[in-house]
């Protein structure tokens, strides 16, 4: 065969081989997401905000030193490639990626990270909600360039969870941002009247378009750093779209009729979307059990109201709910089984303490678990000396008060906080109590439980995670969010001091197995003193479209946590 001929047969062959290949492994390059969020941001300036819609629409745009391991739980590099930490635990020395650039192409280096500390966060004309959490006894990290791609961190004290703080903090441009600050206009700007062109971050994805009230559009970062295992180049969708959704159920209903591409499930949709998985062509994920906790608490603030010179608690009541037999007889009277099978459809774990087996090393599972008996409830009441005097069906305290009280929950468009509260409530009127429900508005009750303090009883929940020290402002004495008596300049009892020295010390402490000892024990004592009297975990579960590869869903990384290497199948 003449040699031009034996060159076209090869030819041929290659290129219906290659079309056969093409076919058999389509390009992972392309495609789009669909999601819903609940409401605009309210601004696209990450630093001054900590709203959690401002920081979804954010959370593609900017990126931190260190990130996680959704799976391990792990800190691993991120902006950082890798890091040194002094034999004494307070020099920290990072080494930059070289190869990561702005959305405008600009280099990223060492002066944006000093920048980001000291000209943005520590810049006391700007009000960050990081300053809080990167300053140590009221010390700020010292932040220092030691060459274009090398920042050293040196701390006040040792402070174990320091790459953990360092995830959660995006890293923004010196040059695009250094004018604002210098004219003093930083508050002002990348508002969300800003031209999406104008937000340069280094995430995988830049945001396109911003119609308020109706979507956020995001395209791929053509510079973005990270490639996948297979030395691709990511992320691999071109575009993700948020469409903006204030009601849950619209929001549902619209990812039935197709228009969106994921869903969270509570365990009250789940009997309606399984039957439909296979013919709506979805799938639904369980990821494990929340990180967020939801608990009852009372009221046991001994302080006095300084415009009404009245007592923040009824004395009387203030007796009732600083009585440990009292919460002890409160926590046999949740029936979390009831809650799980009738409110979450039997998706859900009891929670007996303040962190979720979701958290991995730092979740103590050893502690003391209240179970739902009434009549153990009753015996506990009566040799503390609650129960029927009069025989009217209510039960009064020593002085023969009868016990009632106020409990307030959030009033909401999602029946599931009103459920469990109804279901409470009506054990404990089983006891004898008379108790009052009063939903309110979710800004209200804030205000109740952190500015005027005047309630009895409330349900509300937190959000948790993996790392102890993250929940200090519960749990010390002097924290904002030590609910049911904050603000202590000294502790009110032996194991609020036990906490206090438990946190102190748990944070400076870079041993983990050392740590996770000390947590223990706080957890130990959350569960045997119960100032807050837990409920039930729900389980994180997601409804998504048959149309993505490489979905990991996780607790902590949701369901699209690995944002950048998932892709649209196409065949």
């Amino acid at each position: 065969m003449p040699r031009n001929k034996l060159f076209l047969v090869f030819f041929i062959c290659l290129f219906f081989s290659w079309g056969a290949w093409a076919h058999a492994y389509p390009s992972r390059y392309g495609g789009s997401l669909v999601e819903a969020t609940s409401s605009d941001p309210k601004t696209f300036n990450i630093i001054v905000t900590s709203d959690a819609n401002s920081q979804a629409a954010t959370s593609l745009l900017f990126e931190g030193l260190t990130t996680e391991d959704h799976f391990t739980l792990k800190v691993i590099p991120n902006l950082a490639q890798s890091w040194q930490v002094s034999t004494d635990g307070l020099q920290w020395i990072f080494h930059l990626r070289e190869n990561v650039k702005w959305f405008d192409g600009k280099p990223f280096s060492a002066d944006d990270v000093v920048f980001t500390f000291n000209d943005l966060i520590y810049n006391p004309d700007i009000p960050s909600p990081s300053k809080d959490v990167l300053t140590i006894d009221g010390k700020a990290f010292k932040v220092e360039k030691i060459d274009a791609h090398t920042v050293r961190f040196t701390l006040p004290v040792k402070f174990a969870p320091f790459l953990r703080v360092l995830e959660g903090q995006p890293i923004l441009p010196k040059h695009c941002l250094i004018q604002a600050v210098k004219q003093k206009k930083f508050l002002f700007t990348w508002g969300i009247d800003t031209p999406p062109a104008q937000l340069v971050g280094t995430g995988p994805f830049m945001l396109s378009e911003y119609f308020p009230g109706e979507r956020l559009v995001f395209k791929r970062n053509p510079h973005y750093w990270e490639k996948s295992p297979q030395g691709d180049a990511l992320p691999y969708l071109d575009k993700i779209i948020f469409l903006i959704i204030h009601d849950p159920q619209a929001q549902l209903l619209k990812f039935i009729d197709g228009e969106i591409d994921e869903t969270p499930v509570d365990g009250q949709y789940y009997p309606l979307l399984k039957p439909m998985e296979a013919r709506k062509n979805f799938h639904i994920y369980e990821a494990g059990a929340d990180f967020g906790t939801r608990f009852v608490c009372f009221n046991q603030n001994p302080g006095t109201n300084p415009n009404t010179h009245k007592p923040f608690v009824d004395p009387v009541k203030l007796s009732w709910f600083t009585n440990l037999e009292f919460r002890r007889a409160i926590a046999h009277a949740i029936d979390k089984k009831k809650i799980i099978e009738i409110v979450n459809n039997g998706f859900g774990l009891p929670q007996n303490g303040p962190m979720s087996p979701s958290s991995g090393f730092f979740y103590n599972p050893k502690v003391t678990v209240y179970d739902y008996d009434l009549n153990k409830a009753r015996a506990i009441l009566k040799k503390a000396g609650f129960f029927d005097r009069s025989g009217r069906g209510t039960i009064q305290d020593k002085q023969g008060h009868d016990v009632a009280f106020n409990f307030y929950a959030a009033a909401s468009d999602d029946p599931i906080e009103a459920q469990i509260a109804d279901i409470i409530a009506a054990d404990l009127r089983k006891l004898g109590m008379k108790v009052n429900m009063v939903p309110l508005e979710f800004n209200t009750l804030v205000n109740k439980l952190m500015a005027t303090f005047d309630w009895d009883m409330v349900m509300i929940g937190l959000t948790g995670g993996e790392e102890p020290h993250f929940g200090k402002s519960v749990w010390h004495s002097s924290g904002n969010l030590h609910l049911w008596n904050p603000h202590q300049d000294k502790p009110a009892t032996a194991w609020e001091e036990r906490l206090d020295e438990i946190y102190d010390q748990g944070v400076q402490e870079l041993d983990e197995n050392k740590r996770k000892i000390l947590y223990d024990e706080s957890q130990r004592i959350a569960a045997d003193e119960l100032p807050v009297i837990y409920t039930v975990l729900n389980m994180d579960m997601y409804a998504v479209r048959d149309k993505f590869g490489n979905l990991k869903p996780t607790v902590n990384g949701g369901v699209f946590g690995n944002i950048e290497e998932i892709y649209e199948i196409r065949h």
